[in-house]
């Protein structure tokens, strides 16, 4: 197993597979790094070196009591960047890993990376706010860490359905995919996974996006019923100089999975042309 170990001694389990310029993917929440192996083989197949990493209280990583939050997170991340040497990078982060990756450009800058991509993203900021009048009120996300404390299992469970929009009519339901999700889920922490509810819903990630400066590309499903795309993609295309917003009709917040085929065309697209 890849591991690298924190300041705080945690350590972090991360794939680094193929060769070429580097494309580093930040994963949503419950899940790790393996939500990301559908676009990983196929760009590692086309001359791309991917790298992904199971993020603190997540997957295979350490599951420690603190630093569940956005700025560590970053580290985190910025850490594994550092100790690969990774340069020219496209960095990839879908919803919570969206906002993980606004806060390393907050916190570290562009000098390292060549472009972006945000797919359903958290970004700029889920709570709804006297500033972010479009966000989801606080009984939401109070909700959430409720079902989670009371049983996490049957709640991830039940989210896999409007996740992946299978709860729409003449949807195809995949019981693989829902399996996947849960398990993925389940190997967390319950410590960490309730503090990431905070971490992606609470933090405002306005002034990291604002000083993103290199090309990125957003994607986001009109139908994407976790984060709705009229208070994140469509304000971090505002906020973003150098942004193209691409929304999917129709498309569920899962769109990695469900619609894998078109994401990794985008993506190779959107790399062969940075």
């Amino acid at each position: 197993m890849s591991i690298l170990t924190t300041r705080d001694r945690t350590r972090i389990y991360y794939k680094d597979w193929g060769t070429g310029r580097p494309v580093v993917f930040c994963h949503g929440w419950p899940l790790c790094s393996d939500a990301w192996e559908d676009q990983m083989v196929f760009l590692a197949e086309r001359g791309y070196r991917v790298v992904a990493h199971d993020r603190r209280g997540h997957g295979r990583s350490s599951q420690p009591w603190l630093g569940n939050d956005m700025d560590t997170y970053a580290d985190d991340l910025s850490l594994l960047i550092d100790t690969l040497d990774l340069k020219q990078i496209t960095l990839v982060g879908h919803s919570t890993g969206g906002g993980e990756v606004a806060r390393f450009v907050g916190r570290q800058g562009t000098g390292r990376l060549q472009s972006v991509v945000l797919v359903g993203a958290v970004t700029p900021l889920m709570l709804k706010t006297a500033a972010n009048p479009g966000g989801l009120p606080m009984a939401a996300f109070d909700d959430i860490r409720t079902a989670v404390a009371a049983d996490r299992s049957a709640f991830f469970k039940e989210l896999t359905m409007p996740f992946y929009g299978y709860n729409r009519p003449g949807a195809q339901v995949s019981q693989g995919v829902r399996d996947a999700f849960w398990l993925q889920g389940m190997q967390g922490s319950l410590k960490s996974e309730l503090d990431c509810i905070k971490a992606f819903s609470e933090t405002d990630f306005t002034a990291d996006l604002r000083r993103l400066d290199v090309p990125t590309l957003i994607l986001h499903g009109d139908d994407d019923q976790i984060v709705p795309i009229t208070a994140s993609a469509v304000q971090t295309a505002k906020l973003v100089s150098k942004s193209t917003l691409k929304v999917y009709a129709g498309s569920a917040h899962g769109m990695c999975t469900v619609e894998k085929d078109r994401v990794n065309a985008d993506l190779l697209a959107f790399l062969a042309a940075d």
